[in-house]
């Protein structure tokens, strides 16, 4: 039927976690068009962020390539002389 969760570890269990969310995870609620474009912004950016990939276009899981093909962001969006995207702007 459905999937169980793996066994929590002690840590888990300690600290009344569920193992359902990263430790790391908190809402957030989208304040107004400039806050969804840093969200999206980030999102995109992020598998070059951790070294997935050397260019945005080399990450077949994005919803980057549905953003060019709109022309929404150029092809070469987060290639050089593109702002600081280091996760700052972001909020990380």
């Amino acid at each position: 039927m459905g999937r169980t969760l793996p066994e929590r570890s002690t840590s888990q269990q300690k600290r009344r976690e569920s193992g359902f969310w990263q430790r790391r995870f908190w809402e957030h609620l989208i304040q107004d068009e400039e806050d969804l474009r840093r969200h999206i912004e980030y999102i995109h950016w992020n598998p070059m962020k951790h070294g997935y990939v050397k260019t945005l276009t080399d990450w077949p899981y994005s919803t980057f390539h549905k953003f060019v093909q709109r022309e929404l962001y150029p092809a070469n969006w987060g290639g050089q002389g593109v702002q600081d995207l280091s996760g700052e702007a972001f909020g990380e």
